[in-house]
């Protein structure tokens, strides 16, 4: 079964039907369901097309959101061997909100980065729902370090509602940390992939995502603050969410026609959950294009296009 989401209901209805069909047929084998659940499939593929091709940004952001969708580890498990993860940021302690290390994308050595949200409770309090601390940030600029010491091509995932919020973690000094998470990716004389596989939430993933190249799954968003929080600050109503995303361009087709990503990456009809193998694949082509195209570049020229491309942004609006 899967998890759905409000505005799918039509589609549960009929799965639920094909289920209850299904069943039937399997307890008693003289009755005949398959013309049946022939023709229920065929609609839910109608509807299920027909209601993906009109999401509202908020339907997109619940899209983003979905427990099942694929995350980080979904992805470093397919795309990468010899992923060797590193911890700890030799300071204070180690953030798994953070995934880093080193492994081979297509027999090439890269540096990896993401945030991994984990799924289901036990794994989602491990990994604090995604939501780095300080330390997190500061691993990640440890393992950039590295990948620019040693000429490694950097990928980043995002995904992240936003860097997490805490007391603790602001004692820890997390503005400081994201602020310098940034710096480093544009200092950086390697190319940096990036690629935003679910929520691309405000400072905590811009501090990963500062890349040569970025793009974003169809049904990613990517935002300098959650609907919610634009509503609880606009308004003092953060009910009014749906009206917050509806305003504040943050779908892959918006920030595409704004110049601020590089591409999208098609999803499944239905959502990245519903096939993640395939996303997966499309993900790691358009990953593989990019650091080709990227390859022959020397490190100040990665540097000073990455630079030029975050200045440009908002200058032809």
């Amino acid at each position: 079964m899967h998890n759905y989401l409000d505005f799918e209901k039509p589609i549960s209805d009929l799965e639920g039907k094909i289920l209850e069909l299904k069943k039937l047929a399997s307890e008693d084998e003289s009755v005949n369901t398959s013309d049946e659940i022939a023709r229920l499939e065929v609609r839910v593929r109608d509807a299920m097309a027909e209601i993906y091709s009109k999401l509202s940004p908020w339907q997109k952001t619940q899209v983003a959101r979905h427990p099942s969708r694929p995350h980080f580890l979904d992805y470093a498990a397919e795309l990468f061997t010899e992923f060797t993860p590193l911890a700890g940021d030799r300071n204070f302690g180690n953030d798994d909100a953070i995934q880093a290390g080193l492994a081979r994308f297509r027999g090439m050595p890269v540096a990896v980065l993401g945030q991994e949200k984990g799924n289901d409770t036990k794994s989602r309090i491990k990994h604090n729902f995604g939501s780095p601390r300080p330390e997190g940030y500061r691993k990640a600029i440890r393992v950039m370090e590295m990948a620019d010491r040693f000429g490694l091509p950097l990928i980043t995932l995002v995904d992240t509602a936003g860097a997490y919020p805490g007391v603790g973690a602001e004692e820890r000094g997390q503005a400081e940390a994201i602020a310098r998470s940034t710096e480093m990716c544009l200092n950086v004389k390697v190319p940096i992939v990036t690629v935003v596989i679910g929520e691309g939430g405000s400072g905590g993933a811009i501090a990963i995502a500062t890349g040569n190249r970025v793009y974003m799954l169809e049904h990613s968003i990517y935002s300098v603050i959650s609907p919610e929080g634009a509503a609880s600050i606009l308004w003092r109503d953060s009910t009014r969410a749906k009206e917050a995303a509806s305003n504040m361009k943050i779908t892959a087709e918006d920030l595409k026609a704004l110049g601020i990503i590089d591409g999208i990456i098609p999803e499944p009809v239905g959502g990245a959950h519903r096939d993640p193998v395939s996303v997966i694949s499309r993900t790691g082509t358009v990953i593989a294009d990019a650091l080709k195209e990227l390859s022959g570049r020397k490190g100040e020229e990665l540097r000073a296009d990455r630079r030029q491309k975050y200045l440009n942004i908002g200058r032809n609006l």
